[in-house]
């Protein structure tokens, strides 16, 4: 699993950038936030980890964990 923090992420809209420890910045969305609980929001600064995938626009961040 990467580690990062969240660059930024849009809560109305579901989806940001996670900025990873080795300086590249992945997609993420809602849906692959991992929570126990019905909250998915992240923060700015929030530090997660997470899986990567790569998809036809790049990196994406799948089955991320809030830290």
């Amino acid at each position: 699993m990467e580690t990062g923090v969240v660059k930024w992420f849009d809560n109305e809209r579901g989806y940001g950038f996670i900025s990873g420890a080795n300086g590249s910045d992945a997609y993420v969305h809602h849906l692959q936030v991992k929570e126990k609980t019905h909250n998915k929001d992240l923060h700015e600064g929030e530090e997660v980890k997470y899986d990567i995938v790569w998809k036809e626009k790049g990196p994406q961040a799948i089955n991320v964990q809030k830290i």
